[in-house]
């Protein structure tokens, strides 16, 4: 929205927390046995039209992103008040006796709108588990009685009063610490167009959806496939500092369950706490999630195929970006690619690349002979950049343990200690024109 929009909303948004302290006003009065004046009449009337003229022109349509009646802009209002004004808080709790909390009942909106029976029985269906403003997790209550309290969400709060969405914990995903900056991400220039592409998705998704009037839709969600090393995590890790946003890898083996319907609950809670917060998740191993689906033998691989679909239909409904990685895209359902924002491969790097990432993974203070030629050793061997990082660490520790610089000799062992990790047999021809510099000790 432009800097004129958000004023306009602010200022409409007052107008809501103005009626709701009229309403609460009358109520008190009321219960006193008071009759209502006429200037405070005159205020409700006014204040009235005020919220009217800015409801007609969609503001918490475009809130929440969906098509709301009267009386589920009513409840918002109703339930957000305390929050965007405290003092209504205080003005709740008088009217609640004995609450320990600011928050309305369903009680006490009741009240405040003079719903009569029909009024009330279309609040209560409003709190259903079932009605949009539950579905999408926008109000939080533990039952439908009328005395429990109704709270904003964070992601409401986030969305309505632009305050930050809370930093809770995720259940079933851990946070990837670190920044890193945009430029130390070497990728071909149009797999770099692919991620700014992605990044779109993410920071125009207001304007699109909300202000253009496109079809709602979760996500954006991208695929991101290709070798162990190629950098897809690392991908993330610069989407996710360009956009200040935390990012949470979601650990699968604190949420598939050996018993039947937990997967799901699991997932429940993991996408309801991330739902409208500014963070991004990611899958790894999609494959296993969302390989090609077997025939169902037993009811076992009935309920993994519910599991998956579950999944997927919580993951595109989510509001917030997700990436999943794959090494294997063979395997992907491409059923399911084709539901994604964005698909993308991840390269192993040609020379020029090996010789940038070889230059950009050295430790930058580190004293090097003058032989270490970037060029030379991007030339050299095809390593993935995930194998060049722990290379060029391996050989900085090498030569710091015998107090010199970090020479070929160095580079050689560290990168034939590298290609060894994954149990083949290996050959000094393996090394390139790195070949004459191992020395005799590597061999053993």
């Amino acid at each position: 929205m432009s800097a004129v929009t958000h004023l306009e909303q602010l200022d409409a948004l007052n107008a809501e927390w103005g009626r709701i302290d009229l309403l609460a006003q009358c109520l008190s009065e009321m219960r006193q046995g008071r009759d209502l004046s006429e200037e405070l009449l005159a205020r409700l009337k006014e204040s009235q039209q005020a919220v009217e003229a800015a409801r007609s022109m969609g503001l918490w349509q475009r809130v929440v992103n969906a098509s709301l009646g009267r009386l589920e802009c009513d409840l918002l209002a109703c339930v957000l008040a305390p929050v965007a004004e405290p003092r209504l808080g205080y003005l709740y709790q008088g009217l609640q006796i004995g609450a320990a909390q600011p928050y309305a009942t369903p009680a006490l909106i009741q009240e405040l709108l003079a719903l009569d029976v029909g009024g009330s029985a279309l609040l209560y269906q409003a709190l259903s588990g079932d009605a949009p403003l539950r579905r999408e997790q926008w109000l939080q209550l533990e039952s439908l009685d009328p005395f429990q309290p109704i709270r904003p969400s964070d992601a409401l709060i986030a969305r309505v009063l632009r305050r930050p969405a809370g930093d809770a914990k995720i259940p079933g995903a851990r946070p990837v610490v670190g920044e890193v900056p945009w430029d130390s991400l070497i990728l071909p220039p149009d797999r770099l167009a692919m991620l700014r592409e992605f990044m779109w998705w993410i920071q125009h998704r207001r304007t699109v959806f909300e202000e253009w009037g496109a079809r709602p839709s979760g996500g954006p969600v991208a695929l991101f496939a290709g070798p162990s090393g190629t950098g897809k995590t690392y991908a993330a890790q610069v989407i996710a500092s360009a956009l200040g946003w935390p990012l949470y890898r979601v650990d699968l083996g604190q949420l598939v369950s050996k018993y039947i319907g937990e997967t799901e609950k699991n997932l429940n809670r993991l996408f309801d706490t991330a739902h409208g917060r500014s963070v991004i998740l990611q899958f790894d191993e999609a494959d296993a999630l969302f390989g090609k689906r077997g025939e169902v033998k037993e009811a076992r691989d009935r309920y993994a195929n519910m599991e998956v679909s579950h999944l997927l239909a919580r993951i595109e409904a989510h509001e917030g970006p997700c990436i999943l990685t794959t090494n294997l895209r063979r395997n992907l359902d491409a059923a399911f690619a084709r539901r994604f924002q964005l698909v993308m491969d991840f390269p192993r790097p040609d020379a020029l690349a090996r010789a940038r990432l070889w230059q950009h993974l050295m430790p930058p203070a580190a004293p090097r002979a003058r032989a270490v030629d970037p060029v030379f050793l991007g030339a050299s061997v095809n390593l993935t950049g995930g194998g060049i990082r722990n290379a060029a660490l391996h050989a900085a520790v090498l030569a710091a343990g015998t107090e010199e610089p970090i020479g070929l000799h160095h580079i050689a062992l560290a990168v034939w200690r590298e290609l060894g990790k994954d149990g083949r047999d290996l050959s000094i021809s393996d090394l390139g024109a790195l070949a004459p510099y191992l020395p005799e000790q590597g061999l053993c």
